[in-house]
């Protein structure tokens, strides 16, 4: 897969990644909810919110708290096929800001074994402005890479390219009279925002007020994810 020739994808199409282009930067998105950027050799994903069950659970919400081991494990496997020399992950990577303090031993020693070897760099969320405790890794408010700027949350009106996370972003198509609903990356010419990757996340459609204002409509695409495939759908056919 990482191998695989760059080339864009004609929309509505599907395939396990879609390969495009974005500010010049070839990359490619998994349905797993990955972001690959091919030359740089670089793997981003967003919102984690590794934790997230077990600070639910101990405010008393009957959830189980099993969703870092899930996030923690999908984020290994993706690891393993497309080998990065770097990571970043877009904010919201711990679900509050005692997250990262209190993960049991297990999952930082999974969190560790990924990180050996390959830079790792946590981007500043709204749940985790702070660097995490004890794990290690670059912490920063936002990265300029080239002509891309990556911070957690969207901004409007600064200029450049910017890939954001934070909203969760899920899109919505009706065919045949059924109605599909799919966590998604959503992109015009200048702007990317990422679905989230934790295992225990909710989501956002792409029409909701939040997103007033982000995106360009005659350029908005969405990267929807299945299982196993992504599908690429223009942004006039979403609802």
């Amino acid at each position: 897969m990482p191998g695989a020739a760059y080339r864009p994808v004609p929309l509505e199409e599907r395939a396990e990644i879609a390969e495009f282009a974005f500010g010049g930067v070839a990359m490619a998105c998994d349905w797993t909810g990955c972001l690959y950027l091919i030359e740089e050799k670089i793997l981003v994903v967003s919102d984690l919110h590794l934790e997230k069950g077990a600070s639910l659970a101990s405010r008393g919400a009957l959830v189980p708290p099993y969703d870092t081991r899930a996030t923690l494990r999908q984020l290994a496997r993706q690891i393993d096929c497309w080998r990065p020399r770097t990571v970043i992950s877009l904010g919201d990577s711990f679900h509050d800001g005692e997250a990262s303090g209190r993960m049991p031993d297990v999952f930082r020693s999974e969190l560790k074994a990924m990180m050996a070897g390959r830079d790792w760099i946590w981007i500043a969320g709204n749940h985790d402005p702070a660097p995490p405790v004890g794990i290690g890794g670059t912490h920063c408010e936002e990265l300029a890479l080239g002509p891309l700027t990556l911070r957690h949350e969207p901004t409007i009106g600064l200029g450049g390219y910017e890939i954001s996370g934070h909203l969760h972003p899920v899109a919505r198509i009706v065919r045949r009279g059924k109605a599909v609903r799919r966590r998604c990356f959503a992109s015009d010419d200048t702007r990317m925002i990422m679905p989230s990757f934790g295992a225990f996340t909710g989501g956002l459609n792409i029409r909701e007020p939040a997103f007033g204002g982000l995106f360009d409509e005659t350029s908005l695409v969405a990267h929807l994810l299945g299982r196993g495939r992504v599908f690429t759908i223009a942004g006039s056919l979403l609802v």
